[in-house]
């Protein structure tokens, strides 16, 4: 049994090469991903690199008090959505009891973030009453629905269940200007049958809401019917008032864009809440080459609304069948139904980005605001200040390093070469890793961040201290460096695996229980102490495994750090024999 494991030990210890030329092609091939990447630097967070600040003012129009509990709520949503995995080194704090600043490093896509902070992501379904094309389109008879309403920019849309399947919406046969007419003139008291189909269905789906869509109507027939008639989607300006303080039982009008035309929408009362959808996720469908869609996963009872409203509509002519995706006044998608949609699942289609399908699913994953925001202003952050402490900081980091050197080469002397090395490749690794996380996760070296990988260097340096030490200590009791260079590897091992395992878990305990910069050091302080035991095991041992076959260290040169009359070595172990009895095994200390 003995001579196998021998054996095994003698290949292991004769290839240590392979080690070597394995951390290389990660090397290279990690620096060969970072320049294809086309990020060749670590990005840097607003402290270091400056950014952009930016101001929101809570407003009350939602029915929710503006009080510290709803504050704290959306700082903590905006914070989710912005900062991913809490080190892109945004940050999002409140300033005073109604405003909420966010700042945003440079590097990072501000336009993308401003909307995702300030979006209240209000989903709400809601069946289609009347649609009608708006501005140029209008004048042309032509102009009608060819597809569901988008999420801009995307053409298309549609939504379906399990089993079943809503697709888009056909063009209707008349034109949208005769369309909308009919229907608006289905909003007075003695509407056309397929108003009162559809009204039946608001009214089903919405049990708050009054009595019936149709009485709704009534009692606003006229306001409605001159909002719904002067509304016109194509300007900016009357989008962003269209639904503006609409509650969800009140049937309102609200805009949506079609192949780049927009369409005006009249719209009964929410069926179903966007705090119904348990979860929602960016997907690619490679089946019907429909390409980036959102999918939801509806709660119990909001699988049960869903699919009391598909069923409903489904009895309706065009385009009283189709119910509107409304998120934050906008129908997002406005599939038709035509049969009742079950098993609680959705999905949002269409001409989608993976950007704009992921965005899309970030919001409605992490909820709704509980207020709304404006916006107050958008300022510039210089990083004058944070520049000379970034210089100030990687001064003390290269004197710190310096140190370190000096005292490796004073006390180790040759061996001061393999830690030299060992630390280049750890800065290597370092440097190429924080370099690719930052597209990859949004990771922004800031000076919390560099003050963690200054730390590294000592974590690093203590475990060459430990190995050369334990190789010592076998010198020291006369063996040969080659044998001590073996021996002294297992136990060198446990003890840096306990060490570095006791940083990391530091490292994680703080990664998880704080916020903002803090967890830029403790992220950095995790990630160099894991590569500091893939250097220690695939570079620094295969290395001494190598010099120990070199003469100027075998030999215990007095400047190769491992010359035994230095060190204090006992004389070389040897046989010895009983008086009158055969040769004893070989004298050598016993470990406790």
């Amino acid at each position: 049994m003995a001579a196998p494991k021998k054996g095994r030990s003698a290949s292991a210890q004769s290839k240590p090469g392979r080690s070597l030329v394995l951390i290389l092609i990660a090397i290279v091939g990690l620096t060969a991903g970072m320049f294809a990447s086309g990020h060749t630097t670590p990005r840097l967070g607003i402290d270091l690199a400056g950014g952009t600040s930016i101001t929101l003012k809570a407003k009350s129009d939602q029915g929710s008090a503006i009080n510290k509990a709803n504050m704290d709520t959306a700082v903590e949503i905006m914070n989710r959505r912005v900062n991913g995995l809490g080190v892109s080194e945004a940050e999002v704090q409140t300033q005073g009891s109604d405003n909420i600043i966010v700042n945003i490093p440079k590097g990072t896509n501000s336009e993308k973030a401003r909307e995702q902070v300030g979006t209240t992501a209000k989903l709400y379904f809601r069946p289609v009453l009347a649609q009608e094309a708006t501005g140029s389109a209008a004048a042309s008879p032509s102009a009608s629905p060819s597809g569901s309403s988008s999420a801009s920019p995307s053409p298309s849309a549609s939504a379906s269940g399990t089993g079943e399947k809503a697709t888009s919406s056909s063009s209707p046969s008349a034109s949208a200007t005769s369309q909308g007419r009919a229907v608006t003139d289905g909003l007075k008291a003695d509407s056309t049958p397929s108003a009162s189909a559809s009204a039946k269905a608001s009214t089903s789906a919405s049990p708050s809401a009054s009595a019936s869509s149709g009485a709704a109507v009534t009692a606003d027939d006229a306001a409605l019917q001159a909002k719904y008639a002067a509304l016109d989607c194509s300007k900016e300006s009357v989008r962003a008032k269209a639904g503006e303080g609409v509650k969800p039982e009140d049937t309102t009008v609200a805009c949506g864009e079609i192949d780049k035309v927009w369409y005006k929408y009249l719209l009964g009362p929410a069926a179903v809440d966007g705090t119904e959808v348990d979860k929602a996720k960016a997907v690619y469908d490679t089946q019907t080459a429909a390409g980036w869609q959102v999918t939801m996963d509806f709660n119990k009872s909001g699988a049960k609304k869903f699919a009391t409203i598909t069923g409903q509509l489904a009895q309706n002519t065009q385009p009283q069948n189709e119910f509107g995706i409304v998120l934050d006044g906008n129908v997002v998608s406005s599939p038709y139904v035509s049969s009742s949609i079950t098993g609680g699942q959705a999905q949002i289609s269409g001409s989608f980005t993976q950007e704009e399908a992921q965005g899309l699913a970030n919001m409605l994953s992490y909820g709704a605001l509980p207020l709304s925001f404006q916006e107050q202003s958008v300022t510039t952050v210089t990083a004058a200040l944070g520049g000379d402490q970034l210089h100030a900081g990687l001064l003390a980091g290269a004197i710190g390093l310096l140190l370190v050197v000096i005292y490796l080469v004073a006390y180790y002397r040759g061996l001061a070469l393999i830690a030299l090395a060992s630390l280049l490749v750890s800065a290597a690794l370092t440097y190429v890793l924080m370099a690719l996380l930052g597209p990859a996760i949004g990771f922004a070296l800031n000076l919390p961040a560099v003050c963690g990988a200054i730390v590294a260097i000592g974590i690093t340096a203590d475990s060459f201290i430990v190995y050369f030490e334990r190789v010592r200590d076998e010198i020291r009791e006369g063996r040969t460096l080659r044998p001590a260079v073996e021996r002294a590897w297992p136990r060198a091992r446990r003890t840096i695996l306990v060490s570095d395992f006791v940083s990391f878990l530091a490292a994680a305990v703080l990664f998880i229980v704080t916020v903002g910069k803090v967890q830029g050091f403790a992220f950095t302080l995790g990630l160099t102490t894991v590569l500091d035991v893939v250097v220690v095991f695939f570079f620094t041992k295969p290395l001494m495994t190598l010099i120990a076959r070199r003469k100027f260290f075998a030999s215990g040169h007095k400047w190769s750090g491992l010359d035994p009359k230095s060190l204090g070595a006992q004389p070389p172990l040897r046989r010895t024999r009983r008086p009158g009895g055969p040769a004893a095994g070989p004298v050598e200390t016993k470990e406790a």
